[in-house]
């Protein structure tokens, strides 16, 4: 079972908060912090993040023993994550949607990386990509989701082609439920502060308390499913 925190853009341009958040999401249980790289990065935009942030992010990381995880989103990111040693790449809904060629380049050249692709905005029956080094991750792409959005929330995910769950909806029930329909990857946004504005993801978000509450129900549950139960 893999949690992922999702940390994102939620330090608010503040970079030195990320410490912060990469010690929360740790201290939660996550598994893997998540940020994204190439959205959002023009200059004076709230997610400026160049070679010499991402190495400190991955320093930050390791410290606190937690692995380092990026969405890689435009051409100049791939640049960047191509200068770090990271074994992990995550594709988003959006890339799949609006740059499927630089998807199809990182897939082709990364064979030897862990994959996750989140399928909120593919609109085929099939998957992308066939590669056994990748993840595919039921997802929704609305911000936030809500039960009505959640029609086609897999019954049995060992059946649907995915492995996991990237959740936009508001608490951590949905993705409670999720791993009780067999997800074994939960990707969740994780923040300091819900009521903070300064982006929509922090509505959606799970506090360091809900987080860690989702992760010990989470691991329980799916101790049980493994079992038969």
């Amino acid at each position: 079972m893999i949690f992922i925190s999702e940390i994102g853009m939620n330090y608010n341009k503040n970079f030195n908060l990320i410490y912060e958040l990469v010690k929360q999401s740790k201290l939660a249980g996550a598994d893997i912090c998540k940020f994204q790289l190439g959205w959002r990065d023009k200059p004076g935009e709230i997610n400026q993040l160049d070679l010499k942030k991402v190495n400190q992010i991955i320093h930050w990381c390791n410290y606190f023993d937690v692995e380092p995880m990026f969405s890689v989103i435009s051409e100049n990111a791939y640049k960047i994550f191509k200068k770090t040693n990271l074994n992990k790449i995550k594709i988003a809904s959006r890339s799949l949607k609006f740059d499927f060629k630089l998807v199809k380049k990182i897939v082709e050249e990364n064979t030897d990386k862990k994959i996750y692709i989140s399928l909120g905005m593919w609109e085929e029956k099939k998957v992308p990509f066939k590669h056994k080094n990748i993840n595919y991750l039921f997802c929704v792409s609305k911000y936030p989701s809500f039960n009505e959005d959640l029609n086609n929330f897999p019954k049995k995910f060992s059946k649907n082609n995915f492995v996991g769950f990237s959740d936009h909806t508001i608490g951590i029930e949905t993705c409670l439920l999720a791993i009780s329909r067999g997800a074994q990857i939960i990707e969740k946004h994780f923040t300091l502060d819900k009521s903070n504005t300064t982006i929509r993801d922090h509505a959606l978000s799970a506090t360091p308390d809900e987080f860690k509450n989702m992760v010990n129900l989470g691991r329980e549950i799916y101790k049980k499913v493994s079992l038969g139960i």
